[in-house]
């Protein structure tokens, strides 16, 4: 029976463990830079388990290596092993384990796959497929128990649970990074779209964000040292030829928001000073799946490119129709003549 010392010493070594994989959890799930969740968990495994050297291997949705990341090996031994010709293999194997892989020569174990065993440097070794919802993120390794010792029961619940959480960390960062390409190809289309957009706030009213062709027009209006919320003030808009109207009392800026649909409508934006942009605007309101007002999108197009192609088409047709006016006039002048001769004619 074990002396009241050594179960005190036993309990205190225990709540050492649970604390260093408590704080360890909580780290891991506190980022969502994926390098560093991986380190974490690999430095955090092999430190709870006395292994020498720990290792995970990524791979992606064709099945090839993504990640590797190390620890307690050098840079040189580090890029050898992602080099491995044979490392897929090894990976496909452990892959298709129906329970963790622990065994007490590596070497050897390596050598009855069929495999090289000149890049194995340990002795002890336990590993374990990493899967996240049933989809395969790869394997964790943790080799060489320090002292020479093998791998218990204990340190294969430590490998299994950091296997879990850090496929979990892959699999969120992996949903992160794709949201935020989504993200950032939706926010490069918005801001070079050759049409303005402006996204207003349920609200109030007021512009949320607006891209770079609503930014121009709004300049075109603007004076030095005028602020937006200035110009807001000033601003008048004409909807379908009708009043002038302040553009703090439009439907798209009043008290309560009144979310009107606008669609291919022409609206005249003007200042004091005369200046104006005519605009065709499109507004619609965006709502929530419960059906509460969240913001309204407005689309606005300058017409002036298509006034000014307009001008040049008129311009165009009546500089051809001047030209050919004088010709035409003369050849109907001349075959009415004929028509209207009654002496007969010498065929020459």
């Amino acid at each position: 029976m074990k002396s009241r010392d050594e179960l005190q010493c036993m309990i205190d070594a225990l709540r050492e463990r649970v604390s260093r994989m408590s704080a360890a959890s909580l780290r891991i799930n506190s980022s969502l830079d994926l390098n560093t969740v991986l380190h974490e968990v690999v430095e955090t495994a092999s430190a709870l388990t006395g292994a020498r050297f720990g290792g995970i291997t990524t791979i992606d949705k064709a099945g090839l290596v993504e990640d590797f990341v190390s620890t307690g090996i050098t840079p040189e031994e580090h890029s050898q092993l992602l080099g491995w010709s044979e490392g897929a293999r090894l990976f496909e194997h452990i892959r298709d384990l129906p329970a963790p892989l622990r065994v007490t020569d590596a070497r050897a174990y390596v050598r009855k796959l069929g495999l090289s065993d000149h890049l194995i440097p340990w002795t002890t070794m336990q590993g374990t497929p990493m899967r996240h919802r049933d989809e395969h993120i790869g394997n964790f390794y943790l080799c060489d128990k320090e002292g020479g010792r093998t791998f218990t029961d204990e340190d294969e619940e430590i490998l299994v649970l950091f296997a879990s959480q850090a496929a979990t960390a892959i699999s969120n960062a992996r949903t992160y990074r794709k949201e935020q390409r989504a993200r950032a190809d939706l926010e490069a289309l918005f801001d070079t779209s050759p049409v303005g957009v402006a996204v207003l706030d349920a609200n109030t009213g007021a512009p949320v964000s607006f891209n770079r062709e609503a930014n121009r027009l709004v300049q075109e209006l603007q004076t030095p040292g005028e602020t937006f919320e200035q110009l807001l003030d000033v601003m008048t808009y004409r909807r379908g030829g009708g009043r002038e109207i302040p553009l703090r009392e439009s439907p798209f800026a009043t008290q309560p928001f009144q979310p009107d649909t606008v669609r291919a409508e022409e609206f005249l934006l003007a200042v004091p000073d005369g200046r104006s942009v005519t605009t065709l605007v499109n507004a619609t309101p965006i709502h929530s799946a419960d059906g509460t007002l969240e913001s309204m999108v407005v689309t606005l197009q300058d017409l002036a490119p298509l006034k000014e192609i307009e001008r040049l088409r008129a311009q165009f047709v009546g500089l051809v129709s001047q030209e050919l006016r004088a010709p035409l006039t003369s050849i109907k002048g001349s075959a009415a003549a004929l028509l209207d001769s009654t002496a007969a004619l010498d065929p020459a």
